[in-house]
């Protein structure tokens, strides 16, 4: 459905930072770009770099980013590295009752603000 998903930052290595260590556990690496950070996958790619029209990097207001993860070790993972990499907690993992077919989730606000979460299938379905 994307080609990609692109999230703004006013601090390239912080982000390159933080984005290397919670992609890592889910299966993604780094690639450098002179404005920030590329994450390549033949799914949808994720990039993240000083915004294009040359102004600050400020946070979308309800925005969400959702990661795919295999299981919920891997949403462990993500999150423990999300915390030790400079992001703030916006949910601990567990499972989400509210979500389709209840699926363990974790959220993350990164460096700069940008809300993102890991979700994999319910271990206990």
């Amino acid at each position: 459905m994307f080609t990609h998903t692109f999230l703004g930052t006013n601090d390239i290595e912080k982000s390159r930072k933080f984005y290397s260590a919670v992609m890592a556990p889910l299966g993604h690496n780094a690639m450098e770009l002179p404005h920030g950070t590329l994450f390549p996958s033949p799914n949808g790619s994720l990039i993240v770099a000083k915004p294009g029209n040359g102004e600050a990097h400020t946070v979308s207001n309800g925005y969400t980013l959702g990661f795919k993860a295999e299981n919920s070790a891997a949403v462990d993972a993500w999150h423990a590295a999300g915390l030790a990499n400079g992001g703030t907690c916006e949910g601990q993992p567990g499972v989400r009752e509210n979500s389709p077919g209840k699926q363990y989730g974790a959220y993350l606000r990164d460096p700069d603000g940008n809300k993102i979460c890991a979700f994999a299938p319910n271990p206990n379905a």
